[in-house]
């Protein structure tokens, strides 16, 4: 057999191995989006508008068909400039666009849908080689059967971001170091947040570069020998993953003449910023000043006490560093900016790796039983998600 004949072939095997989870992702979502839709018919609400017309997905749509430019003054001085938007998703809607009878909103939903199932292909290869396979399977399904799942269907760019950033990571475990760089680079084009898969990279980079090191100074001129290139890949991944956040932000610097920290203040014309969690304290302790809005404050508290127990309990599995590094800074990113407070779960979608010991646990659980779990959970989401996007919503 050729290479390309060998590549293919572990393609294959590889697609097949996550073709139940696969399955198991695409009828979760299905599962959602019809209690979506006839919820709404009954609310004689369009269901498909609430998933590609409402919200920041109004806001890809406006780039992708006008560009960046666009801004929205309030009465209270606040300023919405749409260059807030990271354009790799606005760039997909306009091709999409450009190559089919799709609109620029038909295209946002098409790209999050099968982003959403390269995400969940990308958490099955990342959790099946840190673990096992029936491991890749249960954290698929628990990403599937989040309470806002709802959002990986909605033309928004979590799923698209979650799909580059597992992928990117995958590659990292596996020392593809320019595809790494190369899909960080797309990740950060995608969200802010993409900053967190380039750390992950360099972090792994680094790492293995100083194991390196440690290997030739204990084994000497007898040590085993490394594959050639190996440490230039490294170094081109390294150089790569920066690239596209920090060609967005100092682009967006540049437009509007305030310089590299130009970005940081259209987002705050949206009164996003990074204030180390305050704004958040302080949201939580008010709920705390009247009944039953104290019920709320306790339910974000144990929240909150869960996502460090989890990440915590990952350190104490030895997930890759990488994992580490990615999942901190993307939950230090969302408790810790001073953004919209009902967005934070979204924002979090990103951070799969947290799911990791509830997969480990749901694994190792009898079948029957871990069915039973799964399909509770998904009805709950399915019936929370309709309700959400009827309701409040995604801002």
């Amino acid at each position: 057999m050729t290479d390309l004949d060998t590549r293919a072939a572990e393609r294959w095997g590889a697609l097949r191995r996550a073709a139940p989870a696969l399955l198991g992702y695409t009828a979760v979502r299905a599962l959602g989006l019809l209690v979506l839709a006839l919820w709404s018919a009954a609310r004689g609400r369009s269901a498909y508008t609430l998933l590609t017309a409402r919200w920041d997905s109004l806001w890809y749509t406006g780039v992708a068909e006008l560009g960046y430019g666009y801004e929205v003054r309030l009465p209270d001085g606040d300023v919405h400039s749409n260059l807030a938007f990271f354009p790799l998703l606005p760039w997909l809607e306009r091709l999409g666009a450009a190559v089919g009878p799709l609109s620029y909103a038909d295209a946002g939903f098409v790209v999050s849908l099968l982003a959403s199932l390269a995400a969940a292909w990308g958490i099955f290869a990342v959790a099946e080689h840190v673990y096992d396979r029936r491991v890749g399977l249960c954290a698929v399904l628990l990403w599937a059967v989040l309470p806002v799942g709802v959002v990986q269907s909605m033309a928004y760019s979590e799923s698209l971001f979650t799909a580059l950033a597992a992928w990117s990571l995958y590659a990292v475990l596996t020392g593809r170091w320019v595809t790494a760089g190369a899909l960080a680079a797309l990740a950060g084009l995608t969200r802010p947040v993409g900053l967190a898969v380039t750390a992950a990279v360099w972090a792994a980079a680094v790492v293995a570069f100083a194991r390196d090191r440690s290997r030739a100074g204990a084994e000497g001129a007898h040590g085993p020998p490394y594959a050639p290139g190996e440490g230039a890949r490294r170094v081109l991944g390294m150089l790569l993953a920066p690239l596209g956040a920090a060609g967005y932000v100092l682009w967006v610097g540049h437009r509007t003449g305030d310089g590299p920290l130009g970005y940081l203040d259209v987002q705050a014309g949206w009164r996003n910023g990074f204030d180390g969690g305050a704004a958040f304290a302080r949201f939580v302790a008010e709920k705390f000043t009247s009944f039953p809005a104290a019920l709320a404050g306790a339910a974000l508290v144990v929240g909150v006490a869960l996502l460090v127990r989890l990440y915590v309990a990952g350190v104490r599995q030895r997930q890759p560093l990488a994992l580490l590094v990615y999942t901190g800074i993307v939950v230090l990113l969302a408790l810790c900016a001073s953004s919209y407070f009902g967005s934070k779960p979204r924002l979090l979608l990103p951070a799969f790796p947290l799911l990791l010991p509830l997969a480990r646990a749901l694994a190792r659980a009898r079948t029957s039983r871990a069915a039973a779990v799964v399909c509770g959970a998904a009805v709950a989401a399915a019936v929370y998600g309709a309700f959400w996007l009827n309701g409040s919503g995604p801002p």
